[in-house]
């Protein structure tokens, strides 16, 4: 069942346009992994649909509802579709559990007592109970990523969005964060990631979309992307990554 849809999505800054019509239906529970080069859009598609950055033309289309007209509220929508960047951004005055019940407690209008076991459920399933009450200067940059992904997961979101979430990490520290990704996929978290990392992309995703100037050139299962891809610009694009 389709959950998000998007249709003829353009966007451009200035006179360079970075979103050149794409067209993407995600089906509810499904993990869609963006690759393509720096530059490509990937990052730009995940903030217009997360409504950071306003559309010139199409729609997106959420639970049944076009998004994308200029009356939306953009928080209430926001809240159910979780965008988790590659910067950490956590508050680095409060602890990990501050920064994870901050927001929630705000927009369910719950004390933190009464959040307190949801949110440690989350902590303890992503292997971080014990890191609840350090800073962040306290934890490596896997524990701060893990932390910034349960953050966005105490809002309860329907879908959740990655920006290359892992791009900042010593590689050492890669893996912490793509096994969260794993349980998040087998809890049936519908997700869309832009990602550089080739190898999980082929494993995990159940499509792989690749982009090219703004545009969707490529989508379909991994083993055909990655063994058979269809156009010459995926074939020397992961020729030079592979």
């Amino acid at each position: 069942m389709s959950i998000l849809k998007l249709s003829n999505v353009t966007k451009s800054f200035g006179p360079t346009e970075v979103l050149c019509g794409v067209d993407l239906d995600v089906s509810e529970g499904e993990m869609i992994c963006l690759i393509g080069a720096s530059g490509s859009g990937k990052s730009t598609l995940l903030r217009t649909i997360n409504l950071l950055e306003p559309i010139d033309e199409g729609a997106i289309w959420f639970d049944g509802q076009d998004i994308s007209l200029p009356d939306v509220a953009p928080q209430p929508i926001r809240r159910k579709i979780g965008l988790v960047f590659q910067s950490f951004n956590l508050f680095p005055h409060m602890t990990a559990l501050e920064n994870v019940l901050l927001a929630p407690s705000r927009v369910f209008k719950k004390s933190k007592k009464d959040l307190l076991p949801e949110v440690t459920q989350l902590f303890e399933g992503f292997n971080l109970k014990d890191r609840m009450h350090a800073y962040p200067d306290q934890l490596s940059g896997g524990q701060q990523q893990r932390v910034a992904i349960v953050r966005a997961l105490a809002m309860r979101p329907s879908i959740m969005l990655f920006d290359e979430v892992t791009s900042a990490l010593d590689p050492e520290l890669v893996s912490e964060v793509l096994d969260v990704l794993l349980k998040l996929k087998a809890q049936k978290m519908t997700m869309i990631l832009a990602t550089h990392e080739m190898g999980f992309a082929r494993e995990a995703a159940d499509r792989v979309c690749v982009l090219d100037s703004g545009k969707i050139i490529e989508d379909g299962p991994p083993e055909q992307i990655f063994t058979a891809p269809k156009t010459e610009r995926t074939r020397a694009f992961l020729a030079s990554v592979l």
